[in-house]
């Protein structure tokens, strides 16, 4: 199967059906990513077909939900090479995203990948979700908070609950077996204002890989204590 096809019927098994000039979009993507990924460290998946089912695929799962509303404001936070906020934006066009990232060379990377697919409404910004969670434009300014990063659960939430505005939602990407690293979140989630409202287990496509997507809704606002400084989150979770 074409690196093409695994993209179009992958995306059809969770009820997307990409247009030509999304298909293009993302294999303009990919060819940036490859291109890219040579110089400065993106992504440790490598092959097409890897990058269209572990990144491409993966990131758009969430989508088949009910949970993002047309226009809604997104933000994607320690987005990376633009995982999932990039593939959000080609298949929802209508969405206002925002990406962060602590590093300035992803950014630039992100930058290219925007112009390249002339892309609107999509916005890629240095910085740390830590400072960001404080500023009066980003606090509870957003629909819907999306996060692939690495990090425990309970952490991620200290990163991006605060940005979610109260009956927003964070989606948090995690592997398949989740309910330890749930329970131990649990105490965050709840002094964050959140509440887990659903969890889904994703099998992805042509692969025998599974991984879970974390609804939390946002029911209260988040005390303004939180996000506390850089660093601290990560090396002091909230328990």
């Amino acid at each position: 199967m074409s690196v093409t096809d695994l993209l179009i019927k992958g995306a059809l098994q969770f009820n997307i059906e990409l247009s030509e000039n999304q298909v293009k979009q993302f294999m303009e993507y990919k060819e940036l990513l490859v291109e890219w990924n040579k110089k400065m460290n993106l992504t440790a998946i490598e092959k097409d077909e890897d990058i269209i089912i572990k990144h491409f695929i993966d990131s758009i799962t969430c989508l088949s939900g009910r949970y993002i509303k047309d226009n809604s404001m997104v933000i994607d936070i320690g987005t990376g090479a633009g995982f999932p906020g990039i593939p959000i934006k080609i298949v929802r066009p209508d969405l206002n995203v925002t990406l962060l990232d602590s590093l300035n060379k992803r950014i630039v990377f992100l930058e290219n990948v925007i112009d390249r697919l002339n892309l609107k409404y999509i916005t890629a910004i240095q910085g740390r979700a830590e400072d960001f969670g404080k500023k009066e434009q980003f606090r509870e300014q957003f629909d819907i908070v999306v996060s692939r990063a690495v990090a425990s659960l309970s952490v991620l939430s200290e990163y991006c609950l605060p940005f979610v505005k109260v009956g927003g939602c964070f989606i948090s990407f995690k592997g398949p077996d989740i309910q330890q690293e749930l329970s131990q979140a649990e105490k965050a989630i709840n002094i964050l204002g959140g509440e887990v409202e659903d969890i889904s287990r994703i099998k992805l496509p042509f692969i025998d890989v599974y991984h879970s997507l974390i609804f939390i809704k946002k029911a209260r606002q988040c005390p303004t204590k939180y996000p506390r400084r850089a660093g601290k989150p990560a090396k002091e979770p909230i328990k």
